[in-house]
């Protein structure tokens, strides 16, 4: 089976390596912007009107070979399904971004943990009543 991704944009970051970025991106209130492609900018209308956005990105500076990490804060080696790690085989970065400002096809968040120059691969509503599981 063959998969092809297309980036939709790309991200400006003020995280430049992995060790800078933050374990999840709601504990940071840096600022980040989402710089979407021109042939993807007709979909982005009415994104102006999302108070939050859900956005996959590829972490292209994970490993793609590790299978096993150590979650933060705990000493057990587990399978990176059950961790949020970003070494994994398909190293797809998952996260809830507040909207700050949109301009034409600029979106500039926060809570964005995506280093700088990460590739864009979806850009979502997020939806409570749909996303939130409580």
């Amino acid at each position: 089976m063959e998969i092809s991704l297309k980036p939709v944009g790309t991200v400006k970051s003020p995280f430049k390596s992995m060790g800078e970025a933050p374990r999840q991106g709601r504990l940071s209130q840096e600022l980040s912007e989402i710089l979407v492609f021109d042939e993807y900018s007709d979909a982005l209308d009415g994104v102006e009107k999302c108070n939050y956005l859900i956005v996959l990105y590829w972490m292209d500076r994970a490993s793609r070979e590790k299978l096993k990490a150590i979650p933060p804060g705990e000493t057990e080696e587990r399978g990176v399904f059950s961790t949020r790690s970003p070494s994994r085989p398909n190293p797809i970065g998952f996260c809830v971004v507040e909207v700050v400002e949109v301009k034409k096809n600029t979106l500039k968040v926060k809570w964005l943990d995506a280093l700088d120059g990460s590739p864009v691969i979806d850009i979502k509503k997020y939806s409570p009543e749909i996303d939130c599981v409580r």
